[in-house]
């Protein structure tokens, strides 16, 4: 749910490779004779499926172009299995690695290596700031992002909007008087669901870091994510307080607290487009739409609108959260450069938003490729983002991250005391223990 979802040569490529005596997948081979008798740029993902086909389209255009032969593998068990081959000096030429933790482990021991100046100027011509930084690891970059998604997102009922005059709000203190227009309307504002079988609460997680990108920024963010500040910080709790202020008040979400706990994440978008709605607004990432009923869908620029949950301290902007692939190079193999510049570009983009289900962080990019108003809508929140951060609970201690932390949202909304929550989810930290 936290999760970021061979063309013709493909036969040639695999006998080259059993050619070479090579096993990619965690084999031994010599990675001297591989560098100089093995043609194939290798690059390995965790893309599978329709992910993985929409890829290949990408690395077509970049082959047939540029005479290189880069070959794609993806792997369910991609992020364990990369692990193994750069500690054993197998790993493949290029990877796209999903956590950012793992980019900044491998260039601290070593095993990938910086951009060169080539790829830097277009990372610099085509990506604002906050990418280069994402990408970056001690003053050097490592990463390219590609695809990415991103979750700060608001949805409505665009034709219930427009007959009860409800406008955009621009600023948190608009959210609030918006907040009460529709109390006072007997509308209530909000549906919200926790319920996701063993990772119930992860939804709380993401509007939690969302409120703490908005009210702490950035860099305390960071902090709290690397725990270089508790868990039970004034900061988050601030943050949490602020969720409450909506998840507690029930007359501000559907069903109140009780709801929250027991609606499936996919169900929450749905009272929205109940005849009459049962709610009017829903945060959560790109991917709902896939959940919305299938009428919905079928009409959605007609019946659907989003914008981006709105700043509440000016100084940092409308910030985004989300996650994304960055794919960095472990070899300097020729061709290996010229790929990660021409995933730069908006040309090994644009195929891919034309089919749908993807978002792209390229300042260049032509919106009008994207299949539909509400992709280029949320297409433009993210580029307009002057900050982006990773999911944070993806990049905490699994005990904490995946357990805690979701535990804890739930504690919250079911009545127990913001410390106690905060208090409780900081003990579990590994390092406070």
């Amino acid at each position: 749910m936290k999760k970021n979802k061979m063309f013709k040569t493909a036969g040639i490529a695999a006998a080259m490779i059993l050619a070479a005596g090579l096993v990619f997948a965690g084999g031994k081979k010599d990675t001297e004779t591989a560098k100089t008798e093995d043609p194939i740029i290798h690059v390995f993902g965790a893309f599978r499926g329709e992910e993985a086909a929409r890829f290949q389209e990408i690395v077509k255009i970049f082959n047939e172009k540029s005479g290189y032969t880069v070959v794609y593998e993806g792997s369910p068990e991609f992020e364990t299995q990369i692990q193994v081959q750069a500690e054993a000096g197998t790993p493949p030429d290029i990877a796209a690695l999903p956590q950012p933790g793992t980019m900044k482990s491998f260039a601290a021991k070593g095993y990938i290596k910086p951009l060169p100046q080539k790829v830097l100027e277009s990372i610099d011509a085509n990506y604002a700031p906050v990418w280069k930084e994402l990408g970056s690891y001690n003053g050097k970059t490592y990463g390219v992002f590609h695809r990415v998604n991103a979750k700060s997102f608001v949805w409505y009922n665009k034709k219930v909007w427009a007959q009860k005059g409800y406008t955009v709000p621009q600023t948190w203190d608009e959210l609030v008087a918006l907040e009460n227009k529709m109390v006072a309307n007997g509308d209530v504002p909000w549906t919200v669901g926790f319920e996701s079988g063993t990772a119930t609460g992860w939804p709380g997680t993401d509007w939690l870091e969302d409120i703490m990108l908005r009210t702490a920024g950035p860099e305390v963010y960071d902090k709290w994510v690397s725990h270089e500040i508790p868990f039970n910080d004034p900061a988050v709790k601030k943050a949490l307080e602020i969720c409450g202020s909506i998840f507690l008040n029930p007359k501000y979400v559907y069903g109140g607290p009780t709801n929250i706990l027991t609606t499936n994440y996919g169900d929450a978008i749905k009272p929205l487009f109940e005849n009459p709605p049962k709610a009017m607004m829903h945060r959560q990432g790109n991917f709902i739409t896939t959940f919305m009923q299938q009428d919905v869908q079928d009409h959605l620029e007609e019946d659907v609108g989003v914008f981006a949950l709105p700043s509440i301290d000016q100084k940092w902007g409308t910030p985004v959260l989300g996650g994304g692939d960055q794919f960095v190079m472990f070899t300097d193999k020729p061709g290996a450069a010229d790929f990660l510049q021409f995933l730069t570009t908006w040309e090994a983009c644009a195929p891919w938003a034309r089919v749908g289900g993807a978002l792209f962080p390229h300042k260049t990019q032509n919106f009008n490729d994207y299949g539909n108003a509400i992709e280029r809508d949320i297409a433009k929140i993210l580029v307009n983002a002057k900050v982006f951060r990773f999911d944070g609970s993806d990049m905490m201690p699994s005990e904490v991250g995946s357990g805690t932390f979701w535990t804890g949202m739930v504690n919250y909304v079911g009545g127990e005391s913001a410390d106690d929550v905060l208090n409780t989810i900081e003990a579990s930290w590994p390092d406070a223990q």
